[in-house]
Formats: C-alpha cells, sequence, structure tokens
C-alpha cells in the first residue's frame, strides 16, 4: 500500500516544526505540503525557515523543497490528512473545512476537543474513542490531542483508574516555555521567575482528563466521574512538563501495587509494535530525585512517561511526579501515534 499524503497545517511554529522533524522518512506516512500564513505562502520552507527553525536538528532536507501554501483544502488538493498546529483563534473553522473536503484532521487545538461525536485521542488509554467517529457528519472525520499538560497524567491515572478507581486529583503543574509558542513567555517575565498563570489552562486541566479517560455509551463519550483541582504554572524550563499529582483512589491499595500497575501497562499502539509507540509508556524512576527534565526528557525518544517520587499522600492517598514531553508526547509526537493507529485500524481514506 502506498503511504498516506500528508499536510502540516501550521508548519512554520513550534509543534508544526516538530511534525516536520518527526515525519521524516516515516514508515506510513508522506509529508507532501506544508500550510502556513499569507507571509509565508508561496515561498519555500527552507527558505523561510532558516532564522525561524527552534527545535535541535536541522531542517529536514525533504521539507526545504516543499513550497508553503495557504491553510485552505484547495490549496492542499492531494492530501489524505493533514496534521494541525494552529493557532486557536482559526483552526477551527479551518479543520471544519478540511474535515469536509474528505481529508482526516488529527488537531493539536482546543477548538473541537469539547465536541460530542469528538474523540480527545490518547493512542494508549482510549482507542475504543474512535467508535465515536462514525457519528460525524463530515466526509472527512477530526481527531484531537488533549492539553499538553494532561497527556502524561492520564497515561498515569489510566491504571489506576482501572484497577482501584479514582475519586479525586489536585495537581500542580510547572509548565516549560515552549508551551507558550514562539517567541512565547518575554525573557524578563521568565528567567529567575515562576509565573502562577496561563490563560484557560487550568479550565483546560481540570475537565479534559475525565474525558480522555471516559467510557463510550450509545455514540456518546460519558466522562469518567472524578474531580480535578487544578495549579498551572510557566516555569523557565526550555522543553518539558511537570506536574505533582495527589489522587484519592476508591479502593485502598499500596506503593507496590501502583508501581506494578505502571509497569505492566500497555496500550493498543505497544501491541501493534505501531512506529511511534515507546516500548516503556511509563517509566518509573526510583531515585529520590526523579524525574527531571534534564536527564529524563527524551525517555523513549520523548514518548515516554516518566514517574517518580510515588508515596503516602497525608490529605489524599498517594503522590507522585509526572514528566512528559510537552512539544512531542503532548503534541506532535502524540497526534502521529494516533494516526499511526487509525492508519492500522483503516481508518484514514486513501484516495
Amino acid at each position: 500500500m502506498r503511504k498516506v499524503k500528508i499536510g502540516i497545517l501550521g508548519g512554520t511554529g513550534s509543534v508544526g516544526q516538530r511534525f516536520v522533524q518527526l515525519l521524516e522518512n516515516h514508515e506510513f506516512f508522506e509529508v507532501v505540503s506544508i500550510a502556513a500564513s499569507e507571509r509565508s505562502a508561496g515561498k519555500l520552507y527552507g527558505d523561510i525557515m532558516t532564522s525561524r527553525w527552534k527545535i535541535s536538528g536541522d531542517i529536514p532536507a525533504y521539507a526545504r523543497k516543499i513550497k508553503v501554501v495557504l491553510p485552505k483544502p484547495s490549496e492542499t488538493p492531494d492530501v489524505d490528512l493533514v496534521f494541525s498546529g494552529l493557532d486557536s483563534d482559526i483552526a477551527g473553522e479551518v479543520e471544519t473545512d478540511y474535515a469536509n473536503s474528505g481529508v482526516m484532521v488529527i488537531s493539536n487545538s482546543k477548538n473541537h476537543r469539547y465536541d460530542n461525536d469528538v474523540p480527545i485521542l490518547s493512542a494508549e488509554i482510549n482507542s475504543e474513542h474512535l467508535d465515536v467517529l462514525s457519528f460525524q457528519k463530515t466526509k472527512g472525520k477530526i481527531v484531537t490531542n488533549s492539553n499538553c499538560t494532561i497527556m502524561g497524567v492520564t497515561i498515569t491515572l489510566k491504571p489506576l483508574l482501572e484497577k482501584f478507581g479514582i475519586e479525586s486529583v489536585f495537581l500542580v503543574s510547572m509548565q516549560a516555555i515552549s508551551g507558550a509558542g514562539y517567541p512565547g513567555v518575554p525573557t524578563m517575565d521568565i528567567l529567575g521567575n515562576v509565573v502562577p498563570h496561563i490563560g484557560g489552562e487550568e479550565e483546560k486541566v481540570q475537565m479534559e482528563p475525565q474525558k480522555c479517560l471516559g467510557k463510550v455509551k450509545d455514540g456518546q463519550i460519558i466522562p469518567a466521574d472524578f474531580k480535578i483541582s487544578a495549579h498551572c504554572n510557566r516555569v523557565p524550563v526550555f522543553d518539558g512538563h511537570t506536574v505533582c499529582v495527589s489522587v484519592k483512589l476508591k479502593t485502598k491499595t499500596t506503593e507496590n501495587d501502583i508501581r506494578k500497575v505502571w509497569a505492566e501497562f500497555q496500550g493498543e499502539p505497544q501491541k501493534l509494535k505501531l512506529p511511534s509507540a515507546p516500548e516503556k509508556v511509563i517509566d518509573y524512576r526510583t531515585e529520590i530525585d526523579r524525574p527531571q527534565p534534564r536527564l529524563d526528557l527524551m525517555n523513549g525518544k520523548g514518548m515516554t512517561t516518566t514517574v517518580g517520587r510515588l508515596r503516602p499522600d497525608p490529605i489524599l492517598d498517594f503522590k507522585y511526579v509526572v514528566l512528559s514531553h510537552n512539544t512531542i508526547r503532548g503534541a506532535a509526537g502524540a497526534a502521529i501515534l494516533n494516526a499511526e493507529l487509525l492508519y492500522k485500524k483503516g481508518l484514514i481514506p486513501v484516495s
């Protein structure tokens, strides 16, 4: 079978650059189109990105030769699937246009996350949510990623929810500056500082995990029945969101039992041996001072969720620390893994 033809929407931004990087020589996918704003349209990607490429490594050779177009279906007639890294100001309408034109859309934006028939897909934890795609009325379908902050958190909560049940979660995030995009947070605001507010973030963190961890019933995703309280902070770390989590469980258990369910946890991507699937979904570090972004960020090529410091919580039951790569596991890498799952399930219409 030929490779799926891919378009990247918002390909000049921080998430778009990750898509360009991670899709080089992909087993299933071939990038044939990169779309961006009017100031970039009509120019070669390599020319406009010479001074704008902000992630490690060089611009892939294949992408340098692609002429950037506007994010419109008429500009990208040959694509089967688009990855969207568009700003939420325009993402909703543009993604709907692509879905109406028959193209599969995998979005990193918040715009469609709360639509009843759109899954917030996290490939290891809720692949059954793909069942709701048949209820979407568009010719193409829309799948979204979760907010990057809760990606690793929901991965750690999934086996706890299945084995012990969850009553409530309290979390405090320490979020990297790359999560704000480029140019992001001004230097004088973030160096030597912690900013205890990220616009709209706490609302997303307190809503999305329940949908991600919910069950499908009669074509609807019924959210999981627990509450989350969140404090979200921006810290002077370049990449990697660290989250301190406290959880109250419905069934009493032990630290050893929690570590065991984390160690054994696998999802459909691991069973299918998908190209982007990490061998370890959750990697527990026993050192007292881990995980750390500087040391653990690229665990599993940035796709593994690293956990540590599990211990009793004197108010709830247990507390621990989660680290995930916000632009790989929390954005582009997760979206690609979602697309690989769709591909293996035969859900991407290939023209």
